[in-house]
């Protein structure tokens, strides 16, 4: 019975959301957030600072929800959030291509939407003037990641081009097909380099899920196919380029003078670590304090009744839909002011 009793209560635990609200409990308007899934590192800072933005508020609760990467979940939530008649949602969507439905059912219920980091279609963000999109424009995101290759190919090209054929051979951690922070990433990044007139080949390409574990299950495969054709490596998020790392070790780079160049986006607390060890060359700050509190700010002053303006929420909205937060590159020369 005991043994009984522990693991309903480790239910309770686990299927209980996370609360953040204000000082005071009278007047309190209510938000539903849905993540699309709370291990996630990235999405951990957006979520923390959603939390920390509500706290500020004394009239301002946040019912945050885990959707476990299963769009069907995610599916439940919005319909508990639509059935307890909360006054505002954010959504993180599992799938972007899922966004429609969720907003039918909010116009229904007339429960204004802010969905974040996972841009639904065009289509559907048209659909009704109560919805707003918060992100980062994924191609500056894809450039930047370019740009720190090309920089490290000028400098370093005598040791860079292994074979000294005058072309980057190149592996691609992709994040999530389908996703447009993948996609773009993946397309803006190569494209910086041939814009800079380099000639490049990629060798292999291979989807890590966002996932730093199965970023370094692929960047194994890629070593045992591919050896030391490989010159360079693309992750389109953090965690998938530690990973790399991870697997880079154990074929012996990182010491006794054998370097590869790795490249990431997100900046993480782990990523700036590697950048302070010399194993990560780079990565780009995504933002998630400002992508949180816009989130935040837009969904508080739509469930208070308000049509939100840059200037009540502190952000730019850009065709009365969006907040575009941006990116910033960063490398060993700069890291620190991110720490």
């Amino acid at each position: 019975m005991r043994k009984v009793f522990v693991v309903l209560c480790l239910a309770l635990v686990i299927a209980t959301p996370v609360f953040a609200q204000g000082k005071a409990e009278a007047g309190t308007v209510t938000i539903g957030s849905a993540i699309y899934k709370f291990d996630d590192t990235f999405m951990t800072g957006v979520k923390n600072a959603i939390i920390a933005a509500a706290a500020e508020t004394t009239d301002a609760r946040v019912d945050v929800v885990d959707s476990m990467n299963i769009q069907a979940t995610q599916n439940e939530k919005v319909d508990l959030f639509i059935t307890k008649g909360l006054q505002a949602m954010q959504i993180n969507p599992v799938d972007r291509s899922a966004a429609g439905v969720i907003i039918d059912k909010a116009k229904k219920a007339d429960i204004p939407v802010v969905f974040f980091n996972r841009e639904p279609f065009a289509e559907d963000m048209a659909k009704w003037d109560k919805i707003y999109y918060v992100g980062a424009k994924a191609e500056e995101s894809g450039t930047m990641s370019g740009q720190i290759i090309v920089d490290y190919w000028k400098a370093n090209k005598a040791t860079m081009d292994r074979n000294g054929d005058n072309v980057l051979q190149y592996v691609m951690l992709k994040g999530e097909p389908g996703h447009q922070d993948a996609e773009l990433r993946t397309e803006y990044s190569i494209k910086c380099l041939t814009d800079n007139g380099i000639k490049v080949e990629k060798i292999a390409e291979d989807t890590g899920m966002w996932d730093r574990v199965k970023g370094q299950e692929k960047m194994a495969a890629f070593i045992a196919s591919q050896g030391d054709k490989i010159e360079a490596v693309f992750a389109n998020n953090d965690d998938m380029a530690l990973g790399a790392i991870e697997a880079l070790k154990a074929a012996g780079y990182f010491k006794d003078g054998k370097f590869m160049p790795v490249v990431g986006v997100d900046a993480t607390a782990p990523a700036l670590q590697a950048l302070e060890e010399g194993t990560l060359l780079g990565t780009v700050l995504n933002d998630a304090v400002n992508q949180g509190r816009a989130t935040f700010m837009l969904s508080y002053d739509l469930a208070k009744g308000k049509t939100p303006t840059s200037a009540s929420i502190g952000y730019t909205i850009t065709d009365g839909k969006y907040v575009w937060v941006p990116y910033q590159q960063v490398t060993k020369e700069n890291y620190k002011q991110f720490k």
